[in-house]
């Protein structure tokens, strides 16, 4: 694990607390910003749920592409076997600890995965516009909405996408290696429609 004090966010050089003072968001199409240093903890495994649900107080998602949530902790459906236990930081080493306890005896696995990305959250009128210059998912309401995530390819990035709310708000989880790359891609199609940063 990174020590605390060598810890940078991934788009630290962009500025975005300066950007934030000079951005507008109740008057903008789209509103992006950074989410960094969120605990992002892979587990898998065939037969966890009920481990899981003592571990974290979550519900296990059985249904693909779903989210289930309790409090501040989510998890994301990434496969028959693989899910994401997400949270704000300072929970990481309590959940993960209370993971590894939990699946003791089992088939499964209990992997930190936080430092590899980070996330870039984005919402407003024309969220949805943006992302569909980007991804071949159907964004559509009827299709994808609030409490649904997926893998796809984001202008060529591989990314996880969670819509958070009916904003829409939407959750982008990238490799901190592509985070540069998305960021201004973002950027440069959210100018059709005006853009705002805020800062996290």
């Amino acid at each position: 694990m990174v020590e605390a004090y060598q810890r940078r966010s991934a788009l630290a050089h962009f500025g975005l607390s300066a950007q934030a003072t000079r951005s507008d968001p109740a008057h903008a199409g789209v509103v992006v910003s950074e989410i960094a240093h969120r605990a992002i903890i892979n587990i898998r495994g065939a037969t966890i749920a009920a481990a899981v649900k003592t571990a974290t107080g979550v519900d296990l998602p059985m249904v693909a592409n779903t989210v289930a949530m309790a409090g501040d902790v989510r998890i994301l459906w990434l496969g028959p076997d693989e899910w994401w236990v997400v949270a704000p930081d300072q929970q990481r080493a309590d959940l993960i600890d209370r993971l590894r306890r939990a699946f003791e005896g089992q088939h499964a696995a209990v992997t930190d995965v936080s430092e590899s990305r980070t996330v870039i959250a984005l919402s407003g009128p024309s969220a949805r516009d943006v992302l569909a210059r980007g991804v071949s998912l159907d964004l559509h309401p009827r299709a994808f909405g609030p409490g649904q995530c997926a893998q796809t390819g984001m202008s060529k990035a591989n990314v996880l996408l969670h819509q958070v709310d009916d904003r829409p708000g939407y959750e982008i989880y990238i490799l901190k290696s592509f985070a540069d790359y998305l960021w201004r891609w973002i950027g440069l199609v959210a100018e059709d429609f005006g853009l705002a940063v805020t800062a996290d």
